[in-house]
């Protein structure tokens, strides 16, 4: 089986925990035999050009990546565009950021192959019309390329998806990991919905990463409950170096927030059971790791609760950053006002490291041995921060039936779950079709 498969991050460039995914499901994928060409934007400009074999496509550079000496490596043909599709921003957030290098200009974003859309080879000065040239650009690959199906991740790569099914006649999985709902609350984007939701109908079957994002799907999009399966994420397993050794600094327990500074991961919350559990446990320091909008406002309000010299913050960790990070942790928190699933207390796990996480999150579903708590009861996270940093015993406990239990989640398992949904698919496609 062979898969074409659209994503907007990947590693070495990973900004969040949808480039994880992709990473840990095609490696799962590749394991059991699956082909994949993954395409994926260009907009670094410092990839290794002794790796890359380029290729022209309508006047845009696609840059395919060429690995050997690897089994993984061998079932994937990676194809990078040149499409500044910036992660995890909001339209509004990527003109403002665009404005020095673009003209504003009108652009009609319903269709990529409207009359109105023009593709001149250059980069779109708006989110919503690098999204359509995306898509273009997902055609042109489409129709040079052999697969038996398409696999779209999150909204950015819809219309990318839809445009290759268009022109290959082949169907087309859409992958959930997050939501407008999830991402802004009830204050949605009405043209990202539309995309959405487009995508989700125009699937033939959508993946839904936790029952609590099938949901919404269901619920807040109107797709039919019966086109719509679960497969949980996973996480990577990785092997410590023999000569690794770390150490803190400080004689302090250290309280953990890793992920995105914005509405959706809740970080006020952590600050406000931070300020809590100082009253009780001084002998703490607190470290928010990330970057996000809310960055000020947080930082303003660490102030007003005078604990600045309790809280720390590290800024957005990538590559090795991340497990030291945990190795450096006593506990874990993830508050997050509405998480699809959330990886990272699976990785803070992983490392020997209790969690405490929302009841509001996807991966609350398949965890036995992490505390829950409700987002918003800062009180309730503050004492199970509490119990957690006091009690050895408890805090031994969830590290060691925690670690056993996060092993048992493997991409290459995710990856069984996620071919069924392929399997299907293409039977249901198959014959759909033979009985026109």
């Amino acid at each position: 089986m062979k898969v074409l498969m659209f994503g907007w991050e990947f590693p070495p460039h990973i900004t969040g925990g949808l480039g994880t995914a992709c990473y840990g499901l095609t490696r799962g994928l590749a394991h059991h035999l699956v082909d994949i060409v993954f395409v994926v934007p260009k907009a670094y400009g410092d990839e290794d050009e002794s790796f890359l074999k380029i290729k022209q496509a309508e006047g845009v550079q696609l840059s395919e990546r060429i690995y050997k000496n690897s089994e993984f490596w061998s079932r994937l043909t990676y194809i990078e565009v040149g499409a500044k599709l910036i992660p995890y921003l909001s339209p509004e957030e990527y003109e403002r950021i665009q404005s020095e290098d673009f003209v504003e200009k009108k652009t009609d974003f319903e269709s990529v192959f409207s009359g109105d859309f023009k593709f001149s080879g250059k980069y779109g000065p708006t989110l919503l019309e690098e999204v359509s040239r995306y898509a273009l650009l997902g055609s042109v690959i489409a129709s040079e390329n052999e697969f038996d199906i398409i696999h779209a991740h999150d909204w950015l790569t819809y219309k990318a998806g839809i445009a290759a099914k268009e022109v290959s006649g082949k169907p087309l999985v859409v992958h959930i990991h997050a939501t407008e709902y999830d991402r802004t609350g009830e204050n949605v984007n009405t043209i990202i919905y539309e995309i959405e939701r487009e995508g989700m109908m125009a699937a033939d079957k959508v993946i839904a990463v936790s029952n609590l994002t099938r949901n919404t799907v269901i619920e807040k999009y109107g797709i039919p409950p019966e086109k719509v399966t679960v497969v949980h994420n996973a996480v990577e397993p990785v092997e410590m170096k023999s000569d690794f050794q770390y150490t803190k600094g400080v004689d302090e327990k250290i309280v953990t927030f890793l992920g995105r500074i914005t509405y959706q991961k809740g970080p006020e919350y952590f600050v406000e059971a931070a300020a809590k559990v100082l009253k009780k446990y001084p002998n703490v320091r607190f470290v928010m790791a990330g970057s996000g909008d809310m960055m000020h406002k947080i930082i303003r309000r660490v102030a007003q609760l005078k604990i600045a010299d309790r809280f720390h913050f590290a800024g957005f960790l990538k590559g090795d950053e991340v497990p030291n990070m945990f190795n450096l942790s006593d506990v874990y928190v993830m508050p997050s006002v509405s998480e699809p699933f959330g990886i990272s207390p699976l990785e803070a796990m992983r490392s020997n490291v209790p969690v405490i996480i929302s009841k509001q999150s996807g991966v609350a579903e398949i965890l036995k041995h992490a505390v829950t708590v409700d987002f918003w009861d800062v009180d309730a996270m503050a004492d199970a921060i509490y119990g957690l940093l006091q009690y050895e015993g408890l805090n031994k406990m969830f590290r060691e039936h925690g670690k056993t239990e996060v092993e048992s989640l493997k991409w290459e398992n995710a990856a069984v779950n996620v071919i069924d949904v392929y399997s299907e698919t293409l039977r249901h496609f198959s014959k759909t079709n033979s009985a026109i």
